[in-house]
């Protein structure tokens, strides 16, 4: 096994959340090693929306203009007003709010957005390394590093911190977290997704349907431009499990709704259907900081529970992961005890709305006309209303 050489900070998957930490890091002077199985751009399974909360963090990171160069290449898609539909047909028509340096909502398909974040770490200076990471490197209970496969050979590179931005799946949660500490089905769910061509768009709009054979969960339309969509719908995966449901099927029910099947202009043509798990940040008591690692975006599990978007919550825990590693390095301590300021900094500013968004979960469960009633209430609740508007 060869080894390979020691960097201040290893962060595992290039997604938002592990560009976002390098990237900051990188930009406090740090050496990072960023590392993920797939070279740039890449497809990821995702809605592809990214609310005007992540687009303002992106401009601290420096990334205003590439973000706008995207938007006139079409490959970002403003975002001008959302549609939420109630189960017996209520709509609530909302505006998206841009920030005060013009940030937008948008419409990103992860094979650019992704991309966008990447090149920008590398440019920022942080090293990117296409191979498969296998495992952390752990002595004496402590993480040093991570054993990655390169071009077919299996090789060391060591760190004095490692950070897991490697998604739900997370090979470096895996080895972490326990079985037993990690999350259980109600506080997970599934999602289908597939892109349209042939649906009649509401510019510039997302559509979200709410509807009882889906709760607690929600069917989306996303348009990726005047003329294609992002479409598809979630579950919650306990209930998902215990109705015995099939996604495509399900996503076939949608596509029958009257309102929707009179937009369809040949039927309803899928193309590039997916699925994918996510784990929820409202299961409390889980560990997100180790001694030589932290856990950022959905690999710690901060999905919200009741949109189901990771991004917003993946970027900003990156942002708190890369404050509290340069503090660490700084004084010459990761221990868990030094990095657990992280978790602290994560409990503060996320944990509040994650409860908040799973206790209306559990009340589309349990009293399905909540979701008639929760329609009418955002009509009149701009502060509800933005738990969809900012947090997708």
């Amino acid at each position: 096994m060869d080894y390979v050489g020691e960097h201040e900070v290893i962060v595992v998957g290039a997604g938002p959340s592990g560009a976002a930490t390098s990237t900051a890091l990188s930009q406090k002077g740090h050496d990072v090693l960023l590392i993920d199985r797939h070279s740039f751009p890449r497809d990821k399974i995702c809605g592809d929306a990214v609310g005007v909360g992540v687009t303002k963090l992106l401009y601290q990171l420096g990334l205003a203009e590439k973000i706008q160069e995207a938007i006139r290449e079409g490959k970002f898609y403003p975002l001008k007003t959302m549609r939420l539909v109630s189960p017996s047909g209520q709509t609530l028509q909302a505006a998206f709010t841009n920030g005060e340096h013009g940030e937008e909502s948008l419409i990103a398909p992860r094979l650019y957005f992704d991309a966008v974040l990447q090149q920008h770490a590398v440019e920022n200076g942080v090293r990117f390394l296409r191979a498969e990471v296998m495992e952390p490197i752990v002595e004496e209970g402590r993480v040093v590093g991570v054993r990655a496969r390169e071009n077919g050979a299996i090789k060391s590179y060591r760190s004095q911190v490692v950070v897991g931005a490697d998604g739900v799946t997370s090979t470096i949660m895996r080895h972490l977290r326990p079985e037993s500490d990690q999350h259980r089905d109600m506080h997970r769910a599934v999602a289908l997704r597939a892109y349209i061509d042939d649906l009649e768009i509401y510019p510039h709009e997302v559509e979200f349907y709410l509807y009882r054979e889906i709760s607690p969960g929600y069917a989306w339309i996303f348009p990726a431009s005047d003329h294609s969509a992002n479409i598809g719908l979630g579950m919650r995966l306990d209930i998902y499990r215990r109705k015995g449901e099939n996604l495509k099927k399900m996503l076939r029910d949608f596509l029958d709704i009257p309102d929707i099947r009179k937009r369809l202009q040949r039927g309803g043509v899928l193309r590039n259907i997916a699925t994918w798990p996510l784990s929820f940040g409202s299961q409390g008591n889980l560990q997100y900081a180790y001694d030589g690692a932290l856990l950022v975006g959905d690999a710690a599990g901060f999905i919200n529970p009741l949109t189901g978007g990771g991004i917003h919550n993946g970027v900003l825990s990156a942002l708190f992961a890369a404050e509290t590693i340069d503090e660490a390095l700084r004084r010459r301590d990761t221990s868990r005890e030094s990095l657990r300021i992280y978790e602290k900094r994560c409990e503060e500013e996320m944990r509040s709305g994650m409860r908040r968004s799973f206790f209306y979960q559990r009340l589309l469960i349990y009293f399905p006309g909540f979701a008639d009633l929760l329609v009418k209430t955002l009509k009149h609740r701009t502060d509800l209303s933005k738990i969809f508007l900012q947090k997708l």
